[in-house]
């Protein structure tokens, strides 16, 4: 199997499953009465940032992965009119456009009932006309949660350190949770099972998504093989981490620069773009350096 940037609409399950009215978990009673690990760990998430998967335990990625399984089900599937959001507004902040983000966002806040609004850099601009502190408190007095693409994974540390309210990360230079989340959603339903699946990756490995696989696949019981050319290997602070989280779940990390030798076997082969957004000015240099790390029948064969 091939992902790339597949995106199953996961984004509501992460905004539903952190926000919260008077205090008080949102999730329906049906919720409640899944076992009982699961139960704890959604009133965990309850009013907490979702900046990266680093900070969530097995259980709380397997709450949200349910939770999104369980909406996909429900809303898309069955046509059932669920909105635990009404009342509840979102701000999203988009200081890199996407097309497939805002609209998974909007679409899956606003079937939930709540209401999204979409700041773009014409409309805030972070650290700018004010500081990341009282854009911070401003955006807690009318909201109930934040969605932020930042170009600074330390603009969502600020916006969180002086914030009251969740931040979710919609993609920063270090991590890109969603995306993973929503990968995983897709693998879950494609094997059934996450557990001992061995996932290559080819490409750039020194990217937000190549990091939220290193902070996910190891606490889901995954294998993971990263092929990257030379120069573009993973954050080594993010490296190291991931190996500790590998030890401690009884998986495997390779880092490699054979991308061949990433996929032989591999139950799933996963990219991403070799230019991400912000890194136009390298692209001649980065179409060079990776030649031979194209996903193509070659790879695949």
């Amino acid at each position: 199997m091939i992902v790339s940037k597949l995106r199953p609409l996961v984004v509501s399950s992460v905004l539903r499953t952190l926000s919260y009215g008077d205090g008080v978990s949102i999730l329906p009673r049906q919720l409640h009465r899944v076992e009982s690990h699961r139960s704890n760990s959604s009133a965990a998430l309850v009013g907490r940032d979702f900046l990266s998967l680093k900070h969530l335990s097995t259980n709380e990625i397997e709450q949200l992965l349910w939770t999104a399984a369980d909406l996909k089900s429900r809303i898309k599937d069955k046509k059932e009119v669920f909105q635990p959001l009404l009342g509840k507004s979102l701000g999203m902040i988009f200081e890199k456009r996407s097309t497939r983000t805002r609209l998974s966002t909007e679409t899956g806040f606003a079937l939930l009932g709540g209401h999204p609004s979409f700041l773009t850099t014409s409309d805030i601009h972070l650290g700018v006309n004010e500081s990341l502190r009282d854009t911070a408190k401003v955006l807690s007095g009318f909201c109930d949660i934040v969605l932020a693409r930042v170009y600074k994974h330390s603009d969502l540390e600020q916006l969180s350190e002086h914030g009251t309210i969740p931040i979710v990360n919609g993609l920063s230079d270090l991590y890109h949770p969603l995306q993973i989340l929503a990968d995983f959603l897709t693998l879950q339903e494609h094997f059934g099972s996450l557990k001992r699946l061995k996932i290559a990756w080819v490409g750039d490995g020194n990217n937000n998504v190549t990091h939220s696989f290193l902070m996910g696949a190891p606490k889901l019981g995954m294998h993971l093989r990263i092929a990257s050319p030379s120069g573009y290997e993973p954050d080594k602070s993010v490296m190291n981490e991931a190996l500790q989280l590998a030890a401690k779940h009884g998986t495997e990390i390779h880092q490699m620069n054979d991308p061949m030798a990433a996929v032989h076997r591999a139950d799933v082969i996963v990219t991403d773009t070799m230019i991400s957004m912000g890194k136009e000015d390298e692209k001649n240099k980065r179409l060079k350096d990776f030649q031979g790390y194209q996903v193509n029948e070659k790879v695949c064969g």
